[in-house]
């Protein structure tokens, strides 16, 4: 889903938008090179990031086969999702990412994807939250607090680093884009991702 049907309206089923710009580096295969790279974060390990948000219905249909791909990766790998923060709209679905993040409460993120693209705009994190059956006053806390602040910049920064401007997408060591549109279908996006992190692996 690109940026301005994201942000027209969530949950409303669109095609994948074009590619990332021409700018950011040459197409070669099934992906593309980043020049320059984006800096990572992640120390002593190949940092792979995908870029998503909940009322994109591919990153849906995306996400049961990231979260089996994720849970079998070597050691030498650090994974991490970063919701697309393009506006006003997105920013409040980014906080809940960061927030059952922070509650230790991933294994809410299916549900979260289920009710935004279900209610749409009349989608409501506080309600949400009750329905979950979470503690209203320490969610809407941590929804609010400095750490989540600090995360959905990040993450913005991260979109405009990257310049993406579609979702789903994968980010590979800062050096290398892929997604369904570029690689064909979701499997074959993360072969590519698989062959990237070997490549770096080996030093290419």
């Amino acid at each position: 889903m690109n940026r301005r049907n994201a942000l027209q309206r969530l949950g409303m089923l669109a095609l994948l938008a074009s590619p990332v710009s021409l700018a950011l580096g040459q197409v070669r295969e099934n992906f593309r090179t980043l020049k320059p790279g984006v800096p990572v974060n992640t120390v002593g390990k190949i940092e792979v990031l995908e870029f998503f948000h909940y009322g994109c219905p591919h990153c849906q249909a995306f996400e049961p086969l990231v979260a089996q791909w994720a849970a079998h990766l070597p050691d030498d790998v650090a994974f991490m999702g970063v919701p697309a923060v393009w506006g006003n709209f997105l920013e409040s679905l980014a906080r809940l990412y960061y927030t059952i993040l922070a509650m230790k409460r991933l294994d809410l993120h299916k549900t979260v994807f289920t009710a935004v693209q279900e209610e749409q705009l009349q989608f409501d994190v506080r309600e949400w939250a009750k329905a979950n059956r979470l503690n209203e006053s320490a969610f809407m806390d941590i929804y609010n607090s400095f750490g989540v602040n600090t995360q959905v910049q990040r993450a913005r920064q991260l979109i405009s680093s990257y310049k993406v401007d579609s979702v789903p997408m994968m980010a590979v060591a800062g050096r290398f884009l892929t997604s369904a549109a570029m690689a064909g279908n979701h499997e074959a996006a993360l072969k590519v991702v698989d062959s990237l992190i070997d490549r770096i692996r080996k030093g290419g």
